[in-house]
């Protein structure tokens, strides 16, 4: 059994079994049509009023975009992004259309790329979402108007070879994933409090 696939305890679809987040991309193209899918995922994403908080800045590896993207990494993400063919920052507008805050901008957005998550799993494609990035930096760069955020710097591409990456990420590339149980994580009555789901 490859030992990257969930060790789930209730039946899951096959797409969010075998989704994982690796760190060795293929450095091979993506085709356009693939990469077009997945943000039409995103597109399709239920939101707040439907507000549609999520944008995108995408570079493909060898444009001025990707390679400003990469800039902003910390050195740790650096080391293995390099790699993935597709580097994208996702974006939230943080208001609404009367200029009022939009509490579930971050949320919204977070559904709009985990939907991209699993469109890219059904296209053969993996996803490795990074909060490692300078935010600040990335908001100069990308002329960010001021009520957005950038969120989230995520690669996308087809898996690679652990043996590829430097030696400390290739022991994390081929350790098995771990989650807490869902019964530890869902409550009745109050917070905290086990429920009778489980």
């Amino acid at each position: 059994m490859d030992i990257k696939i969930a060790n789930n305890d209730y039946p899951i679809h096959e797409l969010l079994k075998n989704r994982w987040s690796p760190r060795a991309f293929e450095n091979k193209f993506i085709e356009p049509e693939l990469v077009r899918g997945l943000f039409e995922a995103a597109r399709w994403s239920p939101s707040a009023s439907n507000l549609q908080p999520w944008y995108f800045i995408a570079g493909f590896k060898g444009d001025d975009t990707y390679d400003n993207i990469f800039s902003t990494l910390v050195e740790f993400n650096q080391l293995w992004a390099k790699t993935a063919p597709l580097l994208f920052v996702s974006v939230a507008k943080l208001t609404n259309h009367k200029g009022e805050a939009n509490v579930s901008a971050m949320y919204d957005v977070g559904q709009a790329v985990a939907l991209l998550s699993v469109q890219a799993m059904a296209s053969g494609l993996y996803v490795h979402q990074m909060g490692g990035f300078n935010t600040k930096l990335i908001s100069e760069l990308f002329d960010i108007p001021e009520d957005y955020k950038a969120l989230t710097v995520v690669a996308v591409g087809y898996k690679g070879r652990a043996s590829e990456l430097h030696p400390n990420l290739e022991k994390m590339e081929v350790s098995a994933r771990e989650r807490r149980k869902a019964a530890d994580s869902v409550f009745s009555g109050k917070f905290g409090q086990s429920s009778k789901i489980f």
